[in-house]
Formats: structure tokens, sequence, C-alpha cells
């Protein structure tokens, strides 16, 4: 049967211009069913093994131009040594005892002890704690902003 004799042929072609034992099996069904589809085209007065590796040619040049473009995209991450030079920023050093951080809110200036209170502590939201406190939601926000800056200070030992 032509299949036969047709695939060892094609297999020692591809073999030699590809690595990998799958590419080669994938180029060489390629190879088989674009001879199919394509058999209408070859010309019986001409010779068939010109036709065949013309067109095993065209499939090796196209899994090498896949190869290509996905190595292209490929990135060797054994080059970076970490993913994160710095330490997180909320794992530094510091005081986080649940007795410290009460203090630490309890010394807090009274909106600024409210509005962490209620929008870090209870989990309302601006709109409630606006209508809860009587602060505008601008204000609010100021004076949360400016709670966590004392917090972040005091818990880490850093000056105001």
């Amino acid at each position: 049967m032509l299949l036969d004799r047709l695939v060892p042929l094609l297999r020692r072609f591809v073999a030699r211009q590809l690595r990998n034992p799958s590419d080669v099996d994938e180029v060489v069904q390629d190879t088989l069913l674009t001879v199919h589809t394509a058999r209408h085209t070859y010309d019986p007065s001409r010779p068939f093994l010109p036709w065949l590796i013309a067109i095993a040619r065209r499939r090796v040049i196209d899994r090498l131009r896949k190869q290509g473009r996905g190595s292209a995209l490929e990135v060797d991450i054994a080059a970076y040594a970490e993913t994160f030079l710095v330490e997180p920023a909320n794992l530094s050093e510091g005081d986080w005892s649940p007795r410290a951080l009460q203090e630490a809110i309890d010394a807090l200036p009274e909106v600024q002890r409210q509005a962490v209170t209620m929008l870090k502590l209870k989990e309302m939201s601006l709109k409630e704690a606006s209508v809860a406190s009587g602060f505008t939601v601008a204000a609010l926000k100021v004076a949360t902003h400016r709670a966590i800056k004392r917090l972040r200070d005091r818990l880490l030992g850093t000056p105001s």
C-alpha cells in the first residue's frame, strides 16, 4: 500500500529537520492529510517524490514557525531569583497585638477614632457612617486616612 511506503520516507525526511519525536509524528500526519486534500493537484506526468517532499517541507516550515512564535512569548523564570525584592508592606515588624492596637486607637483624636471604629472595625459604609456621625463623607475619608497613618506610625515606632 502507498501509505506503508510513504510513512518511513516522510519520517526520515522530517526527523532530519525536527528534534522532538512528537513534532515529527505530527508533521508526518499533517503531510499525509495535506497529500490527501491536495491529491487533485498532483500531475501524474511528473515525478511523485518531489511533489511529496515539497508538501512535507512546507509542513516542517509551518511547525518551525509555530514553535518560533510560541518560544518568542515564553520567559525563562529561572533567571529571576525572587518575585518580590522588598518586604510586603503589611508584614513589617511592629507591635501588632490586639492590646497595642486598641491602645493606639484609644490615643487617636475623637474624630479619627470614630472614623476608624465605624469604617474599619464595624465595617460600615461611608454613607452609613456619615448618617450615624453627622460628618460628611469627605470628612470621614480624611479622618480615616489620618488615623491609619497615625496608627501605622505608632505601631511601627516611626515618628509622626
